[in-house]
């Protein structure tokens, strides 16, 4: 329930609990919180039972957390009836990005570069500014497009 709270929180939770409530009433409220904490935990798996017994037999494996939407996404990858994980496993982003920066900048692509030698070992340097290829000046400024 509390797996995101640290230990310096939860000293400084009790050291709080200890100057509002005092050492005298402390464990009378936390059997106060504890007791509403398990009406709550039992009202919560009252109402998974009636809507599960409501859906009828055949959601009789329906678990609530599947309605997260990574949960969903986890099990119809792990169920893998489309055949997406090998669409997934066959895809290299960083590939295909080096080869679009590469027809960008008109260069040859990774095959035909690393055997002429490249030292770059297939990679870009992007902090480099494009070779100028000659074909002039900069367009003119149209102050009345912008």
């Amino acid at each position: 329930m509390f797996n995101d709270i640290g230990p310096l929180e939860l000293v400084t939770l009790v050291v709080l609990a200890v100057l509002v409530f005092g050492p005298d009433k402390l464990p009378k409220v936390i059997q106060d919180v504890m007791r509403t904490v398990r009406k709550i935990r039992e009202f919560s798996e009252s109402a998974k039972q009636d809507i599960r017994s409501e859906l009828g037999p055949e959601f009789k494996d329906f678990e609530f957390e599947d309605l997260n939407p990574k949960t969903f996404i986890r099990k119809q990858m792990d169920n893998d009836e489309l055949g997406l994980k090998e669409i997934r496993n066959g895809f290299d982003i960083k590939k295909e990005m080096a080869e679009v920066t590469d027809a960008v900048h008109g260069r040859e692509s990774d095959s035909s570069s690393s055997s002429s030698g490249s030292s770059s070992g297939g990679r870009i340097d992007m902090t480099k500014k494009p070779e100028d290829d000659g074909k002039g000046d900069r367009p003119v400024f149209d102050a009345d497009a912008t």
